[in-house]
């Protein structure tokens, strides 16, 4: 599948990544990030397998490590965890 036409996966946050999420002052716009970058390409965008599991990543979105998996199957990313910079 093209790029072009690749499905954007729905972006879900468990309660660890959700309470951080309401710490943020700019909760909005890092979600809409989220969704342009890891949404629309879960396995890429500098994003890498966390212990050799290829739907258990980790990438930086806007300052934050973000730690998630990835349900290709029904088009799901969830997001375990969020560590904020200082």
């Amino acid at each position: 599948m093209s790029p072009r036409h690749r499905r954007v996966h729905r972006v879900t946050y468990a309660p660890p990544a959700d309470d951080t999420l309401t710490k943020m002052g700019d909760a909005e716009a890092f979600r809409a990030a989220l969704v342009r970058t890891l949404g629309r390409d879960p396995y890429g965008y500098g994003s890498t397998p966390v212990r050799d599991d290829p739907d258990r990543r980790e990438a930086t979105v806007r300052g934050a490590i973000v730690l998630y998996y990835v349900s290709a199957s029904v088009h799901t990313l969830t997001v375990v965890r969020l560590i904020l910079s200082p």
